[in-house]
């Protein structure tokens, strides 16, 4: 959209928050750069220059206005409807593989050279990896200044940063600020946690959002020990590259309150990415609910409760389990099944706040677990372990990096894998916005009460006017049920 000067313009002047995160406006004159809703006076468009990512911006001299925060806008929608190589490294940085393996790294996690990996994305969002990450980590350095009393040595290596030296120069260069006129500058927050790796944040996202099959879903699958609702909370632990954590979500009118305990601050970029794909925070609820609209029989499901975002996970390999258990089951049967593995191979961890004893068991520790332990048909007991054998192995990888019509066809050949569990995989693992499942009895059911086709096949085919938002269409049809997946509890 960057490219489009006469539309940036107008939606700098309109102050349109939609366009947050899609684009950002630098402006010449003052070398600062901002989000397009910036509350202040808009500059004369001759003044305005439009740049695809903050990195760019960064990198092109222009630091980050004091006002509008343009660091922490909500990310690019782009990355989460796409799984080309650009979709797919922007990602893997938001998590962190940067910082942690390399441009390298990054690059043979997505099997291509280095040199293409920079080329394709200087050429879309006018920086390459190193910059990107560079920009990532001057935004959590500028997170935990703001809301934590950490010293800055702490807060320079938890953000990624290779020197304090280069902490110093990167805030100074980014805010036109020392970090300690930033921390001097922010808010005095009585409430500021105490405990050790402990912090609250806010989540932004685009408006409109609704929580309830967003929150309700994840609530009502919650698995006893790794997932809890309390206190108009949802709370789940966390397996990170440098340790585990607790999460708290809170939706909020305008944003998703977050209370993150860590043991090890390192992994703070990384929760925070996972967070926010696991509540699809980085959707574009108006272009989604525009195109569904255009079906009449749809059109009153989005205008009763519009902006349902996709429930998905923080851990790919953990929901394909889930999914395996849940195969031909009740909600509550899955929950039992799971909960089961997780007290017998499940990690356990302590929770600060009481409640939460274990981290989901790793493929690996699945890996050797004894089939006739499982109080499963023998059919899913050879579909689960073959799953977890093949997760363990790395002979199937489901992550950010993966790409979605590949990992469709590799969990298409293992023993169990109907088109129902690849695609439900594919929705809320993978995150592809156009994931469908015309098999699943609830569509079926709501097909059939809202007059659209209700057999596979011809439900398929009328679905082809909803792409590439079919994963969201099926929020909307689960949402005609009365289950508790559709409803926050009171």
């Amino acid at each position: 959209m960057h490219a489009d000067a006469e539309r940036c313009v107008r939606a700098v002047q309109s102050k349109d928050a939609r366009f947050d995160g899609w684009f950002y406006t630098a402006v010449t004159t003052t070398r600062i750069y901002c989000r397009p809703s910036c509350p202040v006076v808009p500059p004369k468009p001759e003044n305005m220059s439009f740049y695809p990512s903050a990195a760019a911006c960064q990198q092109a001299g222009f630091r980050a206005c004091k006002r509008c925060r343009p660091d922490s806008s909500p990310g690019s929608p782009e990355w989460n409807q796409r799984a080309d190589l650009v979709a797919r490294a922007m990602r893997l940085i938001g998590d962190g593989v940067v910082d942690r393996e390399g441009v390298p790294g990054l690059a043979g996690r997505l099997g291509y050279s280095t040199r293409q990996v920079e080329r394709q994305l200087l050429a879309e969002l006018g920086a390459g990896p190193l910059a990107l990450a560079r920009a990532q980590r001057a935004q959590t350095a500028r997170l935990l200044i703001e809301t934590t009393p950490m010293p800055m040595a702490e807060i320079a290596f938890a953000a990624g940063f290779a020197s304090i030296r280069t902490f110093n120069d990167t805030v100074r260069e980014v805010f036109a600020l020392a970090p300690g006129d930033l921390r001097d500058r922010a808010p005095k927050a009585a409430g500021r946690p105490s405990a050790p790796g402990a912090l609250s944040l806010r989540l932004p996202f685009r408006a409109p959002l609704n929580p309830d099959n967003l929150f309700g879903h994840l609530i009502a699958t919650a698995v006893p020990g790794v997932e809890e609702w309390r206190d108009g909370a949802y709370r789940r632990t966390l397996r990170l590259p440098y340790g585990h954590g607790v999460v708290a979500l809170t939706p909020a009118p305008d944003h998703v309150a977050c209370r993150l305990s860590l043991t090890d601050m390192r992994d703070l970029t990384i929760a925070i990415s996972r967070c926010r794909r696991m509540l699809d925070l980085d959707a574009d609820p108006v272009a989604v609910d525009a195109q569904l609209s255009a079906d009449p029989l749809l059109a009153p499901l989005v205008a009763k409760a519009p902006g349902r975002r996709v429930p998905r996970t923080v851990d790919e390999a953990e929901f394909a389990v889930r999914a395996v258990l849940g195969q031909q089951v009740s909600t509550a049967a899955a929950r039992t099944h799971a909960a089961r593995l997780v007290t017998a191979h499940g990690e356990p961890v302590d929770d600060p706040e009481g409640g939460l004893t274990h981290l989901f068991p790793a493929p690996e520790a699945l890996a050797a677990l004894d089939p006739e332990a499982l109080a499963l048909p023998r059919s899913r007991r050879t579909t689960l372990t073959t799953l977890v054998r093949h997760l363990a192995d790395g002979s199937l990888r489901l992550g950010v990096e993966s790409g979605w019509e590949e990992a469709r066809a590799r969990l298409t050949e293992l023993p169990g894998f109907g088109p129902w569990t690849v695609e439900v995989i594919a929705m809320r693992a993978l995150g592809d916005p156009d994931a469908f499942l015309p098999t699943d009895l609830g569509i079926r059911r709501a097909a059939q009460e809202l007059g659209l086709p209700h057999t596979p096949a011809a439900l398929t085919a009328r679905a082809a006017a909803w792409r590439p938002w079919r994963a969201y269409a099926v929020q909307y049809l689960w949402a005609t049920d009365a289950h508790p997946i559709n409803h926050i509890p009171a």
